[in-house]
């Protein structure tokens, strides 16, 4: 080498550098390649990203073969570039350190920072071609990338690390949420809304999205037979709890559709009304949304009684509430949140605080009180007045409507 030209040493360093450019670039492109996208070309049978999954499969032999050159080629480099100086300037006692400053910044521009914000910026670009390169090399290296890992592993094994554990990427709950919230862009505001909605499916129970007992509409038995006729034919639901006096006492279920068509005989009557009547069901508070959902689904039921521990009737669900829990609302408007023109929100203190976190992107706990009224009520461990204000586990607002018994309607003033 001390007998080359000057003009093809400074040609050997500038393909040294080209050559650390790459293996610098191709490092980050592939480890900064989307898994779940190249997941998605592979499934297209993009060549280009089966051979780059193929190597990020077993990631310790790709950084052993990249660090591998890459050293390679930055030792070379810093070789020739001292044979440079020494040619150039014999008589320059520093010459040597001067070479290897000059030589520092210009790899650490060109060679480090440039080709790694590239890759960083567009992986797919360099990564995919890299990953036709790379594999060839890896079968011809393969020795001696296995000689490098082989002490590598020896050490990460002292760390009590397995890098023959292949850990494939996953996302949990949370981190989906953040993705599907983050997902403006390319998915209108409903989808989202559904999407959260099924994440939440495992976590949710009946007692969550249930109709509380005391907003249960049902036909009392002992009402006059007149009053019964007119809640049958005023009533806007089509399934209907059928009790003696209270809904402790349920008899069964009746499809409106069924009895309608009866209803202008001479001979109606009560019993006639109990003749039509389904077997009532009864669903554990605790009961996951996701199983009920499939036990309507299965037993060909669309309504149920959830009672709690002790046996007692706490609501009413029926197959829409579970799919609302999805869908939202299916019929009626949801006017339980109100934006403002100031920036605050009018909410219907009977909203669930599930919804009401999946509406607004907040995380006000649900393992206590389900509905917004019972958690005000927690906290502030009385029912509040009018007027008052209050911090609601971070979330400022002001009751505005209440009674003796419940808080009515609040609003969420603009944080600070």
């Amino acid at each position: 080498m001390n007998d080359m030209p000057v003009s093809m040493l400074f040609g050997i360093l500038l393909l040294m550098l080209i050559l650390s450019a790459f293996f610098s670039g191709s490092e980050t492109s592939l480890m900064t390649l989307n898994r779940y996208r190249l997941r998605h070309l592979v499934k297209l049978k993009h060549p280009g990203a089966i051979k780059a999954q193929a190597l990020l499969q077993r990631p310790d032999r790709l950084l052993g073969l990249i660090l591998l050159g890459n050293n390679f080629v930055n030792t070379f480099a810093a070789s020739v570039t001292t044979i440079i100086a020494i040619r150039l300037f014999p008589n320059v006692e520093s010459n040597i350190a001067i070479a290897a400053g000059i030589l520092t910044i210009v790899m650490l521009v060109c060679s480090e920072v440039t080709p790694k914000t590239f890759a960083a910026l567009k992986p797919e670009l360099l990564a995919f071609p890299a990953a036709w390169i790379f594999v060839p090399l890896l079968k011809i290296f393969y020795p001696l990338v296995w000689l490098v890992n082989l002490f590598v592993n020896k050490i990460l094994e002292m760390a009590k690390i397995d890098v023959n554990k292949n850990n494939q990427d996953t996302l949990s709950t949370d981190e989906l949420k953040a993705i599907i919230a983050e997902a403006e862009s390319i998915m209108p505001h409903r989808y989202q809304k559904m999407l959260m909605g099924i994440l939440d499916l495992e976590s949710a129970t009946v007692e969550d999205i249930m109709t509380p007992r005391n907003e249960i509409v049902g036909i009392d038995l002992e009402l006059p037979l007149e009053d019964i006729i007119n809640q049958i034919k005023t009533s806007p639901h089509t399934r209907l709890p059928v009790y003696k006096k209270t809904v402790d006492r349920i008899i069964g279920f009746l499809h409106l559709r069924k009895v309608l068509i009866l209803i202008n005989q001479e001979d109606f009557d009560k019993q006639m009304i109990i003749s039509l009547l389904s077997k009532p069901v009864f669903i554990p508070d605790t009961t996951p949304v996701h199983s009920q959902m499939l036990k309507f689904k299965t037993e060909k039921i669309r309504i149920g009684l959830v009672v709690d521990e002790y046996g007692d009737v706490q609501g009413l669900v029926t197959m829409d509430d579970l799919l609302q829990e999805i869908v939202g609302e299916i019929i009626t408007e949801d006017t339980t949140v109100r934006v403002q023109s100031d920036g605050s929100y009018l909410v219907d203190a009977n909203i669930t605080v599930r919804e009401l976190n999946r509406f607004m992107q907040w995380d006000l706990p649900t393992e206590g009180p389900k509905t917004l009224n019972g958690l005000i009520i927690e906290f502030m461990e009385t029912i509040p007045e009018a007027g008052t204000s209050i911090k609601l586990h971070g979330y400022p607002l002001e009751i505005i409507k209440g009674d003796d018994k419940a808080v009515k309607l609040v609003k969420f003033l603009p944080k600070p």
